[in-house]
Formats: structure tokens, sequence, C-alpha cells
């Protein structure tokens, strides 16, 4: 199954040339933005330099995410003189979550194919990751092999963090920590990011039955910008994980885990009171010398504070079925596109 059925150019004629430039492409890259002006110039001639040896249509997709340097002057500049680039510019810093929903929101190729902006992905990768979608993958996840990052703080956190996830996800990938993927447009169709969860995107996605793989890709050292990751991260992906592995296993039946819980706690005070009476009966024990009856009523409370959360969660999963999705990020402009769309 090629992801090249349509729009296939010559392979001597550039990519994003003036007669295929508002034509839908075969191929979106994007790319969330924050504070890395010194790294743009030089990732945009990399990007130029392998979307041409593809020889196919494409688009470079860049999403601003607030940044506070010249970065978005410089993507301005980027965009005058290069007719496949787009650029969505949000209003604050919304996270890298919220950039890659924004990018996968403006995208309008058939693969799509997310990577960062500091130079320590390759887009030279993109073409491997492409001949591997060919081979019947819906997603090609990038495995940063020989990662070029600080042992203690970076690598041995994602090494356990990625078996963490691969043991509860079920999709078992040695990183998911690496933003440089390519995804077949349906398989993102139904996808909604919230938090840190643009990582768990292939988990989503083979939940809908997407075929997902793994490839190793290059990563080279930071040479220029500051990092905006720290071990702060890994909590996040910690919380986010246990939310998806909710969302996975309860989101349309929620009242079965409140409720399992609130007939634990009906069990608890059940079996607390009648050990009470028993205690009051046969060895004449005041329930006043004994904790028991609190117990009882206490658990007792508690089971029906379960069983009240697990319907209020039922009606919000139906509201949430049932409403229209709202987007997490505000844009400020966009640059590229077209008018009438």
């Amino acid at each position: 199954m090629k992801v090249y059925d349509e729009q296939v150019t010559p392979r001597s004629s550039p990519v994003g040339s003036h007669s295929e430039a508002r034509s839908r492409p075969v191929i979106s890259v994007f790319l969330p933005v924050f504070n890395e002006e010194p790294n743009l110039l030089p990732l945009h001639a990399k990007l130029d330099e392998a979307l041409k040896e593809l020889g196919r249509s494409a688009e470079i997709v860049y999403v601003d995410d607030g940044s506070t340097d010249g970065s978005l002057k410089i993507l301005r500049e980027i965009a005058a003189t290069d007719d496949r680039v787009r650029v969505v510019a949000l209003r604050r810093n919304y996270g890298q979550t919220a950039a890659m929903s924004a990018g996968i929101d403006a995208a309008s190729g058939d693969v799509l194919i997310p990577m960062d902006a500091d130079l320590q992905n390759d887009p030279a990768d993109i073409v491997r990751l492409l001949d591997k979608l060919d081979e019947g993958y819906d997603v090609v996840s990038g495995w940063r092999k020989n990662r070029k990052d600080k042992m203690v703080t970076r690598k041995i956190p994602s090494m356990l963090a990625n078996r963490l996830i691969s043991w509860i996800g079920g999709v078992p990938l040695h990183d998911y920590g690496c933003s440089l993927k390519a995804y077949r447009r349906e398989s993102l169709q139904d996808v909604r990011l919230y938090g840190e969860m643009h990582r768990f995107i292939p988990i989503y996605a083979s939940w809908a039955g997407a075929r997902v793989t793994e490839i190793p890709v290059e990563h080279h050292a930071r040479t220029m910008g500051k990092s905006k990751y720290g071990l702060s991260r890994t909590i996040k992906v910690v919380f986010d994980l246990m939310t998806i592995k909710f969302m996975a296993s309860y989101q349309t039946k929620p009242i079965y885990v409140f409720g399992s819980f609130g007939m634990l706690a009906f069990a608890i005070s059940l079996l607390a009171g009648l050990y009470a009476v028993f205690l009051k009966i046969f060895h004449r024990a005041d329930f006043v010398q004994t904790p028991l009856p609190i117990l009882a009523i206490v658990m007792f409370a508690v089971g029906i504070q379960f069983l009240l959360m697990g319907l209020l969660a039922e009606m919000l999963v139906r509201t949430y079925h049932e409403s229209q999705a709202k987007p997490i990020y505000a844009v400020r402009e966009r640059l590229g596109f077209d008018q009438s769309k």
C-alpha cells in the first residue's frame, strides 16, 4: 500500500514548485517551535534538501508555540520565500502537545510527519520512514538508538518511562519520546491530545487498529539553543499514562471502576458492622470500646460517594461523546494558507 498514490512528480523536479504550490500535498512535515531562533534557518535548509530528494509534493508546517525570541520573525521570512511553508503562530506557549495538535489540524497531506525544530532529528531520515510506511504500516515511529543526551537526566528516565509505557499501553516501542514519526492521515483522524499525550499517539492509533512499527533514526547533539525538557516532565508522563490507561479501559464504562471501589467499601462496612455486633453479643464489648462501628459508618458513606461519582462520570462520558470537539489552543495568525479554506 503505497503512500505515493497521486501527484507524483519526476525526481528531477523540485518539491514545492509554483505549479503545485497550492495543490494538496502527499507529505506534510510539521514542527512545533519554541525559542529556536538560531536553529530555524539551518533546519529549513536541511528540510528543503531532504524533501527535494523525495521528489514528491510536500508542505512544511511550522507551529510557533508562543516563542519569546525572534523565532516567529524568522518563520515569517521563511514563509515569504518558500511556497511550501505554512506558519501557525499560537497566542502563547501552550506546550508541545497543543502545538502538535495545531500542526495536525493545519496539515493537509496524506502522510503526516512531526519532528523537533532543534536540529536533533535528521530530516534525511524522512525517506526511510516513508519506505517503511510503504510496507503496509500505518504508523512508523523513530527510535533514537544512539541518543546524544545526558545519561542521568535524560536517557535513564526515558528508558524506564518507555518500558512502563510499552507495558501499560501494549505497544512495545523503544522510544516514545522521539518526535520523528510518520502517520497515515486516517490513523490520526480521531485522536484528541491533552496534557503531554502527544507521545502516546502510537498507542491511540494501535487501539484504533493501526499497524505500528519503529525504525532506528539519527539523533544529533544539540548545538544551539536550550533544551526545554527536564526530570519534572517524567512525572507528568506518569500521570498522563494513568489517564490513558483509565480512558482505554473505562472511557465508556466508568461506573465499573467507581462501582467496584464502592462495592469494596460497602463490603468493608458490612464486615466491620457484623464483627462489631458479634463482639457485642458474644463478648459483651461496648460499641464505644472498638472503632468498628465508626469504620462501618465511614466506609458506607465512602461507598455511596464512589457510586455517585461513577454515575456522574457516566453522565460526563455521554456528554463527551455527544458534544463537539473543542480545540485546546488559540491561533494568533496563519501564514501561507489558502484563504478560501
